[in-house]
């Protein structure tokens, strides 16, 4: 089964399938509800305040990949519908940005999945080129290009390539367990006999 297939699981499911700390700062939230992103990164490192970077970024990135961008987390609209637009039409799969955005209204109709620290009007330069496929610190988490980025509405992941098919393997098996469980809950069974867990907290 492909990567592209598998990645349907939930970034909780692939986080408790890790057994490790693959989970970006839950302050970097889905710009419209209903915002989904998988796909392999696409690293770059800019500027607070600056774009050309993600410019950049856009312009090089290879189609099927999800642009991750260290913005130092500057509250400014580094990325809008413009860019947007223009990662779409080159094959990308979606931004997460630690740093704002802006124009989420249109994001939203194009359907362009975007998770970022924030959202703010203020505009940017064009100076910083930036570094594009280094590695970078992105909501507390390295992110290297290559690395599986899932993101929904609870939140994101980002998985070494070198655990992808592991802990994509053990997101299968917690699904079928899953799966066992809702089954057996459907017939009257408890969480508490299904899980054993003790009754009495203790």
């Amino acid at each position: 089964m492909t990567t592209a297939l598998r990645t349907e699981h939930t970034s909780a499911t692939l986080l408790e399938a890790a057994k490790s700390n693959i989970a970006l700062d839950p302050a970097l939230r889905p710009l419209w509800s209903g915002a989904r992103l998988a796909g392999p990164a696409y690293t770059v490192q800019g500027v607070p305040g600056d774009n050309l970077a993600l410019h950049n970024a856009v312009a090089a990135a290879p189609p099927g990949h999800v642009l991750v961008a260290d913005c130092g987390g500057g509250p400014f609209g580094h990325w809008g519908e413009v860019l947007a637009v223009a990662a779409k039409e080159r094959g990308l799969l979606g931004l997460v940005i630690d740093g704002a955005v802006r124009d989420s209204a249109e994001q939203a109709g194009l359907g362009f999945p975007v998770f970022s620290r924030g959202i703010a009007i203020h505009g940017t330069a064009k100076r910083y080129p930036g570094i594009l496929g280094r590695s970078v610190l992105v909501g507390g988490v390295v992110v290297r290009t290559g690395d599986l980025v899932v993101g929904d509405a609870d939140g994101l992941v980002a998985i070494p390539s070198a655990h992808e098919e592991a802990v994509l393997a053990a997101a299968d098996g917690r699904v079928e367990q899953e799966t066992f469980i809702m089954s057996e809950l459907s017939k009257g069974r408890t969480t508490v006999k299904l899980l054993r867990l003790n009754p009495l907290g203790d």
